[in-house]
């Protein structure tokens, strides 16, 4: 007799996609803010670099 699988009509939706979203969005404000610091500190101090 042969066996047939059974397959759920509808797939229960994980919160891990919506974890992860927030991982990399946490991320990427975490470095940009980290870059407009630096960049802000340069321009008060008047440290002039390769684009002088």
């Amino acid at each position: 007799m042969p066996k047939a699988a059974r397959i759920p009509t509808s797939v229960p939706v994980s919160s891990t996609s919506e974890s992860s979203d927030t991982v990399q969005f946490v991320s990427v404000a975490l470095f940009s803010g980290i870059g407009l610091l630096i960049s802000l500190v340069v321009v008060i101090l008047g440290i002039q670099g390769v684009w002088s």
